[in-house]
Parts: structure tokens; C-alpha cells; sequence
């Protein structure tokens, strides 16, 4: 059983994170358990860059964006050296596992400190929603509501000017994010790396919503598609529309975290102090029917994950 545990953020910033890393500090010193907040993920962990956590270390962080603990990339933890670095610092540390949250470079880390002796939990946060094992990731709400209300904000601009806005969301390689934001929006049309799409297509609906009395318009795409400013240009010579670019970022991954975000992130947090005081390592805790569960990281890793194909559907029956 885990006496001293420690808590690491690692790879992209999301909402959340905070409720994460409290929910992981608050469960385990309810159990009696010490706890280490480890900085700048692995790199902090190679690094030393360790304290001692209390209920207080904790106070406040709730209803924060980013992560108290910080995050960094770590190349040397991709190394089996850099891992022996980390497992020793850990023995030397007397921790008996670590809660990982991040994504899956993260997740492999945590497989591979598992490996050497050190258990490990993972949880997914990342605002993409890219992990394969989990319906929900830490993060994936917020982020959609910003955008979302970014995007209203544009399509006042857009309506003003009789304009289409071509709005590039993030999601790294995944669409998830720009098609449930496309649909909340009313988004003529939604371009993500999973589906393929016809130029020509979005830009005769474009016509023909404008002979429908309609003049402004807005396209969604995800950042993995990579040519937005391609696709803007495209549908402004062929539709004589004036169209516009925005890319909205980083704003996606700061801010309040949501309700949902805060609770599926306690959630989490809670079952992973859970498992590691059964001395149970090398899982992934994730959302599978809207309940949190557990699997193995290897098996987390090779899942693959369905797209949301039928929000297509809808969005091209009602955006005209």
C-alpha cells in the first residue's frame, strides 16, 4: 500500500488540471498518505523540483485554468536512461507511485516508470479529446466554450460585413473539437483531418445559402488540417464573398475551467489515489459510458477512436 505518493502535470496545459491535482492531494491525505507535487512534469522530476504538499497547498486552485504545478516537455524521459534517472530519484524521494496528468507522451512515460518499479496512474488531461480509452478528457468542455464564444463573437463581425469567417480551432491532430463547436455555432461547414471534404462543395452551399437571403457564414476547421489561409482564399475566389481567417490559439486552453471539467477532474483524481493505495500502478483512469474506470496504459495506448460521424450529418441537414 502507498504511503507517499507524488502528483506531476506533463505536456499541453488544460482546465482542470488544478481540480485534478487537488482532488489527488486532498484523497490521499484523507488516507493518511504524504504527498509530493512534482514541477514541470518529468522534467521536474529529473530535476528535484519536488515539495511537499498540504491541504493548503491546495487551497483555491479549484476555479483556476493551467496547472499550479506547472508542465514541461522532457526528451530525456523518452530514453531508457532518463527513465532509471527518474525511477532513482523516485526511490530516493521514497515515493511509492505517481499520478501522471497529460496525454499519451505522458502516459508512455508513466507505462515506462511502471515498468521499472515506480506505479504509476494516468489521467487524461489534454483539451483535444484525442486519448483513445476515454470518452471525456480533462479540459475538452472548456475548451469547446471558449471557442464557441469566440466564434459568436465573430459572426457579429461577419453579419455586420457580409462576410464568411473561416475559424481555425485547435484539437492537434483530432477534430473533435471543431465539429461539436461547429455544430453549436451554426457553421456552414466543419473541415477536420478525419473526414474527407470538397472545396467546391462548401463553396456552392455558400452560394446557394446566399440566394437563400443568407450573407454571412462561418467554416470551422481544425487546426490539424493545416491550410486554413489556403481554404480562406479558395472560398473568397470562388464565392466573391469577402473572407476572413482567424485563428483563435491558446486563448482554447486557458480560462475557468466548466463545471463538467471540475467534477470529471475530481473524479478522476479521487480514483487514481484510489488504485494506488491498493499499490495498483500502469493504468490509465478514464470516462467509458459517462462512468470513470480503469484500464492498463499499454492497452490505453493502442485503443483506437471512433469520430463523431453522425454530428456530421446533422450539421449538413440544418446549416443552410
Amino acid at each position: 500500500m502507498a504511503k507517499k505518493i507524488g502528483v506531476l502535470t506533463s505536456g499541453g496545459d488544460a482546465p482542470g488540471m488544478n481540480a485534478a491535482v487537488r482532488a489527488v492531494c486532498r484523497a490521499a491525505l484523507q488516507r493518511g498518505m504524504e504527498v509530493v507535487g512534482i514541477q514541470r512534469g518529468y522534467n521536474g522530476l529529473l530535476n528535484g523540483e519536488v515539495f511537499e504538499m498540504n491541504a493548503r497547498s491546495v487551497s483555491g486552485i479549484i476555479q483556476r485554468g493551467g496547472t499550479c504545478l506547472y508542465t514541461a516537455r522532457c526528451p530525456e524521459f523518452r530514453e531508457k536512461e532518463g527513465v532509471a534517472k527518474g525511477r532513482d530519484k523516485c526511490r530516493e524521494l521514497g515515493l511509492d507511485g505517481i499520478v501522471v496528468i497529460g496525454g499519451d507522451g505522458s502516459f508512455r512515460g508513466a507505462a515506462d516508470l511502471s515498468a521499472m518499479g515506480i506505479p504509476c496512474i494516468g489521467l487524461p488531461g489534454t483539451i483535444d479529446n484525442d486519448i483513445s480509452c476515454t470518452e471525456y478528457t480533462i479540459g475538452y468542455d472548456t475548451a469547446m466554450n471558449t471557442a464557441m464564444e469566440m466564434i459568436d463573437k465573430i459572426k457579429d463581425t461577419a453579419q455586420s460585413h457580409d462576410r464568411c469567417s473561416v475559424v481555425e480551432v485547435m484539437g492537434r491532430n483530432a477534430g473533435y473539437i471543431a465539429i461539436n463547436v461547429g455544430l453549436a455555432v451554426g457553421a456552414e461547414a466543419v473541415i477536420t483531418p478525419e473526414e474527407d471534404y470538397d472545396i467546391d462543395a462548401i463553396c456552392e452551399k455558400i452560394k446557394n445559402t446566399m440566394k437563400n437571403g443568407k450573407n454571412h457564414f462561418v467554416v470551422v476547421v481544425a487546426e490539424g488540417v493545416g491550410k486554413t489561409d489556403e481554404i480562406t482564399k479558395i472560398i473568397s475566389e470562388k464565392t466573391g464573398v469577402e473572407t476572413r481567417a482567424t485563428i483563435l490559439g491558446h486563448v482554447q486552453r486557458g480560462g475557468s475551467p466548466t463545471v463538467r471539467d471540475r467534477v470529471v477532474a475530481t473524479q478522476m483524481g479521487y480514483h487514481a489515489v484510489e488504485l494506488l493505495e491498493k499499490g495498483i500502478g500502469n493504468r490509465v483512469v478514464g470516462m467509458k459510458d459517462n462512468k470513470v474506470y480503469d484500464v492498463d496504459i499499454q492497452e490505453a495506448l493502442s485503443m483506437k477512436k471512433p469520430f463523431e460521424d453522425e454530428l456530421y450529418k446533422i450539421l449538413n441537414e440544418t446549416a443552410f
